[in-house]
């Protein structure tokens, strides 16, 4: 949500910010809407106040027997008048929410621009990519091979992009959620919190989920959404708080099943599980005041590449150009994994800041001081990591010639010490 008092106060900047993410201008729209309100809102208050003069001197005349018949119509008319303005001054709070609510975030100013990925930056770029002697295979040839990935049984059950996996790539798909969420937890700060995978529609709208990204997410028949990330229940949980400073920064982390319809996904990474409709994903959630927000923004990437660092995966950071930058960001910093089978970069963490946007959509605030007024607070979330595409690149950049799977030293302690995952 935007600050309508911002947007007034200069509407050619706000058109040219929503400009570099290709939306057209609509703050004259708004400010008229706005300026309608505020007229409508102003007589209403009038008509109200005449209305309770009137009452007062009808009174008075009928204490005395004088006919008050003449003042009793200007009430009637004065009651219709009330009714009708009450009517339009919600029409048109409802016309300016529904504006708002379906424009993107503005864009802090360092974020690049550009229409598409081709634009993005690459701040830098870690780990040295592994020399094979052999030609690396993809995850799912990888994991098929060992009899430890099952898409048609998955597909059996489920439909396309659902996966089974069995023995020990299932447990390392658990053993790489324990790590990541011992790591958040116990080196970088981050309470760790079970979340339910059913949340309400305030709870995906105030994240920014709702209206933009419905066709994306799963409704059940009783109206509750299946979380598309636990950004969304963790975020949500501070929706109508006014939070004290010493609260600040507040740091969850949550492993949960994620669920996504894919929409618009059609015919794009249909083979394997890079793209699936669910999945396990370690988010990360700051909430902090706003002279914070951009540290805590470095400072959750720094986690996340902290995951891909101990697993000895090679990784670059990209800063996301103007057309890239999801709806809600102010700015973006993917993480991208090198996946020797692809030969591609694929991402595998997204950390946003969304400064005070979230927060306004769910009234989320915090009191700077004792005395102050309350102000928004600033929300960030992060992938800490998704837990499916690490288990890709571990498969991919620890793979052998003979087709087992070296465990990275790091999960060994998770999965009993096992050293080599081999076929069952």
């Amino acid at each position: 949500m935007h600050d309508l008092r911002a947007l007034r106060a200069d509407p050619a900047a706000f058109d040219a910010a929503l400009a570099r993410r290709g939306e057209a201008p609509v703050a004259a729209t708004i400010v008229r809407l706005d300026e309608d309100r505020r007229a409508a809102v102003t007589t209403l208050q009038e008509k109200q106040a005449r209305r309770k003069s009137l009452s007062k001197e009808i009174g008075a005349l009928r204490r005395t027997g004088a006919d008050s018949a003449g003042l009793e119509a200007e009430g009637g008319r004065l009651r219709a008048e009330i009714e009708g303005l009450e009517i339009l001054v919600r029409e048109l709070d409802a016309e300016i929410r529904d504006a708002l609510v379906t424009l993107p975030n503005r864009l802090d100013d360092g974020v690049p621009d550009g229409a598409d990925e081709t634009a993005n930056v690459v701040v830098h770029e870690v780990g040295e990519r592994r020399n094979f002697a052999f030609a690396p295979r993809e995850h799912y040839a990888l994991g098929e091979a060992l009899g430890l990935m099952d898409f048609e049984t998955a597909a059996k059950l489920s439909g396309t992009r659902f996966v089974v996996l069995r023995g020990a790539l299932a447990r390392m798909e658990r053993a790489l959620g324990q790590f990541m969420l011992d790591l958040h937890v116990q080196e970088h700060g981050y309470t760790e919190t079970a979340v339910p995978v059913l949340v309400n529609e305030a709870a995906m709208f105030g994240t920014d989920k709702l209206p933009k990204f419905a066709d994306q997410s799963f409704r059940t028949e009783d109206g509750r959404w299946l979380i598309p990330t636990a950004e969304v229940p963790l975020t949500a949980s501070v929706a109508g708080e006014i939070l004290p400073a010493s609260a600040l920064p507040r740091r969850l982390v949550a492993l949960s099943a994620c669920f996504r319809s894919e929409a618009g996904a059609a015919g794009r990474d249909t083979r394997g599980m890079l793209r699936q409709h669910q999945f396990q994903k370690v988010e990360m959630v700051s909430i902090t005041g706003a002279e914070d927000s951009d540290a805590e923004h470095e400072r959750m990437t720094r986690c996340a590449e902290t995951v891909l660092e101990r697993l000895g995966i090679p990784y670059r950071r990209m800063l996301l150009c103007a057309g890239d930058t999801g709806f809600g960001a102010a700015r973006t910093y993917d993480l991208e994994a090198w996946l020797p089978g692809q030969q591609a970069w694929r991402e595998i963490s997204s950390c946003s800041t969304t400064r005070d946007f979230q927060a306004r959509r769910m009234n989320a605030r915090y009191r700077p001081g004792t005395d102050a007024a309350p102000e928004f607070v600033h929300t960030l979330n992060g992938s800490g990591l998704a837990v499916g595409r690490t288990l890709i690149a571990v498969m991919e950049n620890y793979q052998n010639a003979d087709g087992s799977i070296t465990v990275p030293q790091a999960l060994r302690p998770y999965m009993n010490g096992l050293a080599v995952v081999s076929a069952r």
